[in-house]
């Protein structure tokens, strides 16, 4: 497995491409199950999450290219879909494989999803995900890690119904989104996820013909279509990325400009770094940070967009370890992300769990040592500790970072950073 070596100490200064959101383009990837018609993708990031999905999906007989021309440009047709099936070897790293249950039910009225994987994170379930279908006419039974699902002998396409969830769920709301894109009259869904992601996903389904309205509120409405047709469509930034790299300026200090960041997706954390003593900026395709010295350190809760994201916990806690004061994060989202913690402690963090909340005494300097990575926002917080660190620190298991980010370590060491990517 390959490993991360980081020489610490380096501030960082000049400009990072942030590239599209992985958690729009895996969406976006099974939107195309919708049409036979050719859906091309632009901005697609170059992430192992996204590699699965495409297995996946061509796994089910649909054709998909990378262009070698244009980087970045996926073109699918799902129009000869053969198998509408997501076994468990394909799907058993990644969550997101549950966003194909929806689509393949919609247009082709059966699917059998395998229960997804993922970051060891906590409890994600997916009976959200079948109570919302199932109020859309399915059938739906769960046996030997499987869902099975099917409309009614009587039943050509799903129908539109009111749904609500007993919580926000991202995930959740992407497959109703295109499940009742295709479904026989209006589907109402309540308490929606608002994510930036969600947003661009509705924008693609509307250039593929489906109607919507209120995405981005509590409350999305959807009138179905008989067909949709294919598109073209633009993968929104990163937020997550871009966030990333300001937790990162902030601590090792710098001057860095994010091309295509998008600063009105991340109110919560620009607030926070501000109020940490950073200097951000930002106009129409980027964000500018700029960072000096030791940070004041800043307490947080984590809650659903727009509110501070789960996805930057781990990333701010490794800002806070080396700011000036104490600070508490209390995370809402996920009950066992802080796994994170250990690793920092054995670089010298001063950190205590109790519960949801994770008090932090920030010190003046961390040590390199040898780490481990346990899940994909987890490594991204043991990178910014790496950057600070006196002397070497290396990073194990970054197979989880391959997941969520495009070249991090080429991207950092173009503004900086000594690091380095260590085959083993």
């Amino acid at each position: 497995m390959d490993k991360l070596l980081i020489r610490g100490g380096k501030s960082l200064a000049g400009t990072v491409n942030i590239s599209g959101a992985k958690n729009a383009a895996l969406p976006e990837l099974c939107a195309a199950l919708l049409t036979a018609d050719t859906v091309t993708l632009e901005n697609v990031p170059g992430l192992q999450d996204v590699a699965t999905m495409l297995k996946l999906i061509r796994n089910m007989g649909v054709a998909a290219e990378r262009s070698q021309a244009v980087p970045g440009t996926v073109t699918l047709n799902a129009g000869a879909l053969s198998s509408p099936e997501a076994p468990y070897e394909l799907v058993k790293t990644m969550r997101a494989s549950v966003l194909a249950l929806g689509p393949l039910l919609a247009r082709f009225g059966e699917a059998t999803v395998s229960l997804p994987g993922g970051c060891a994170i906590g409890s994600r379930p997916v009976d959200q995900h079948i109570k919302g279908l199932q109020a859309m006419g399915a059938e739906i039974t769960v046996e030997h890690g499987y869902m099975l699902a099917k409309l009614p002998a009587n039943r050509q396409r799903l129908k539109g119904a009111s749904i609500t969830t007993d919580m926000v769920t991202v995930t959740g709301t992407e497959n109703f989104l295109m499940a009742a894109s295709l479904a026989e009259g209006e589907t109402i869904l309540e308490n929606a996820a608002q994510e930036p992601e969600i947003g661009d996903l509705a924008e693609m389904l509307i250039k593929m013909g489906a109607r919507i309205e209120g995405h981005g509120s509590r409350r999305i409405r959807i009138q179905g279509v008989e067909r949709l047709h294919g598109c073209t469509h633009q993968v929104v930034a990163d937020r997550i990325e871009a966030g990333t790299f300001l937790c990162a300026v902030a601590a090792a200090g710098g001057d860095v400009v994010l091309k295509h960041g998008r600063a009105d997706h991340l109110d919560a954390v620009i607030d926070k770094l501000r109020e940490a003593g950073a200097t951000v900026s930002a106009g129409e395709g980027f964000i500018r940070i700029q960072a000096q010295g030791r940070m004041k350190a800043q307490s947080f809760c984590t809650t659903e967009y727009p509110g501070f994201p789960t996805d930057m916990q781990a990333q701010f806690m490794a800002l806070n370890a080396i700011a000036q004061g104490s600070s508490s994060v209390t995370e809402t989202i996920f009950e066992n992300r802080f796994m994170h913690v250990n690793e920092l402690v054995r670089l010298g963090a001063r950190i205590q769990i109790e519960g949801k909340v994770a008090t932090i005494e920030g010190v003046e300097k961390l040590s390199g040592a040898t780490v481990m990575a346990t899940d994909l926002r987890a490594s991204a917080s043991l990178v910014i500790a790496g950057l600070v660190a006196e002397g070497e620190t290396v990073i194990e298991r970054i197979y989880h970072l391959d997941r969520g980010y495009d070249q991090m370590e080429a991207k950092l060491r173009g503004i900086g950073a000594d690091i380095e990517r260590v085959k083993s």
